[in-house]
């Protein structure tokens, strides 16, 4: 394989065009649904309309045009996020501003604030308050906890944050007593959230130290993924597993906090320090798979099973773009365009090049990766239509989906010239992010293989060096670069 391309630069490049025909013959009519965050976006493509008469001057607290709420002071986008007796604020604009507002304002700080408007504006410290005067403002604020507790749960991994909704709560059951099962409901869906993300982290914890126990041991592998897995079907089943647990377990408070550039002061206590701990380890995952696709193949010294590996992952590869896993797909190819692989001239030689040829043309970068974009929008529509588990499933190339966010956030001010906050950028940020949100929900509909799963994410990986020293193994190096390179490995390893 002459012409290998890199794609293990910059976030791993990647390639792929549409299988069009594959997904488009799936697509179904939508049937009745509730409808998701993301469609609610979609419906509004101009930006958020709070259905207050169009304005733009600087004299106003709010700065609308055509209707769409554009920037604001942060005290006034407070002010639109807090409840009264009659006005409960929009879904997409409490996602939207509970995502960026953290960028100036902590979020136990910002709770704090809006629970004490809503203290003053209703008069809630009287000793006579009934629900007469208030009108719907306990739904309302229970609506507004139920939104925040449910789209950004891990905020209120902060006991600060469990303090403020554990006083406002009983503040307001006391004068609605009728709401008391609600707020119970809340409460115990957000302790099972926060649960289940300490669960995962515990498990990914022990996994992690598994695999690093293992591959500091550099044990001769004694078998491979095709005896532990023979169908290339199910290794895309369970990588479908760990890419939808990894990815759901990811809150969208990470992607801004990662882009956050406020250094670490003494008055920033270790709560409010940036929290992108899930984000990172599905990074590191995609690596991982990376990694273990150039292991497998450099840990044969016969050529034979060599070609039998790296077909075995272009047939995994497939699958995994007919199931929705881009993810998963991209990650296979850098293994495969690692330069340990790519330098095996004689087993690419027998290798059944039509397959990688595909996969490659697949992946075209051009036209801002035009082609992969077609069949992720593609993959969407399937899922919006979706008559079964399997077609929701879309796993987006993850890194391209950061960077996408990373060009918006940095193609745009955060502040206007007069101070104001762009509040255009939150609702273009939410926006994008919020379909990522929907593609989190799905739940994997396929039977769970443990020893597969616990093959791909603990057998071990070789280190740089050991790859080239592996891949050397495999097939001579042939070159001068390669002669020096080889001499230096074996120089810095001990061997003679």
């Amino acid at each position: 394989m002459d012409n290998h391309v890199d794609y293990n630069s910059n976030i791993r490049d990647s390639r792929m065009e549409v299988n069009l025909n594959y997904l488009l013959q799936q697509l179904r009519s939508v049937g009745p649904q509730m409808i998701s965050l993301s469609r609610m976006f979609d419906l509004r493509p101009s930006g958020y309309d709070s259905q207050v008469p169009s304005h733009y001057t600087e004299d106003e607290a709010l700065i609308f045009e055509e209707g769409n709420l554009m920037a604001g002071s942060l005290e006034a986008l407070i002010q639109h996020l807090v409840p009264t007796t009659n006005y409960h604020p929009d879904r997409t604009y409490v996602f939207a501003f509970l995502l960026s507002s953290r960028l100036y304002i902590k979020p136990h700080i910002l709770l704090k604030e809006v629970c004490q408007i809503c203290v003053f504006q209703q008069n809630l410290a009287e000793d006579e308050i009934n629900q007469e005067k208030l009108g719907t403002f306990g739904p309302n604020i229970l609506q507004l906890l139920g939104e925040w507790t449910e789209m950004f749960p891990y905020d209120f991994r902060d006991d600060r944050m469990m303090k403020q909704l554990k006083e406002i709560t009983q503040r307001i059951i006391s004068i609605y007593p009728e709401l008391q099962t609600d707020f119970a409901s809340l409460t115990h869906n957000l302790i099972n959230k926060l649960s289940s993300l300490h669960k995962y982290e515990e498990e990914l914890s022990k996994i992690n130290t598994e695999a690093v126990r293992k591959s500091s041991i550099q044990e001769v592998p004694t078998t491979d993924i095709t005896e532990i897995c023979p169908s290339p079907l199910e290794c895309a089943q369970q990588l479908t597993h760990i890419e939808l647990e990894r990815l759901g377990q990811i809150g969208p408070e990470e992607f801004v906090q990662a882009f956050a550039k406020e250094p670490v002061s003494s008055e920033t206590s270790f709560k409010d320090m940036k929290k992108t701990s899930n984000l990172e380890a599905y990074v590191n995952w995609f690596n991982r798979l990376s990694y273990l696709v150039t292991t497998e193949i450099c840990s044969h010294l016969k050529k034979k099973n060599r070609v039998k590996v790296i077909e075995y992952f272009l047939d995994v590869g497939k699958e995994c773009i007919n199931i929705g896993n881009f993810n998963s797909l991209i990650a296979i190819i850098a293994g495969l365009n690692m330069s340990q692989v790519s330098r095996l001239k004689k087993t690419w030689a027998k290798v059944n090049t039509a397959k990688f040829e595909i996969l490659e043309h697949q992946m075209d970068p051009s036209n801002n990766f035009g082609s992969y974009r077609s069949c992720l929008k593609a993959a969407m529509w399937r899922s919006e239509g979706a008559t079964n588990a399997r077609e929701k499933i879309v796993i987006p190339f993850f890194s391209l989906f950061v960077k996408d966010l990373y060009f918006l956030n940095e193609g745009h001010s955060s502040k206007l010239e007069n101070g104001n906050i762009n509040f255009e950028k939150f609702w273009q940020l939410a926006k994008q992010i919020s379909g990522l949100v929907t593609w989190q929900q799905v739940q994997c509909p396929f039977e769970k293989k443990a020893d597969v799963l616990h093959y791909i994410l603990t057998n071990p990986v070789f280190s740089e060096s050991n790859l080239s020293l592996a891949s050397f193994e495999c097939e001579a190096p042939f070159s001068k670069n390669e002669k020096e390179r080889h001499k230096d490995l074996k120089s810095k390893v001990g061997i003679s």
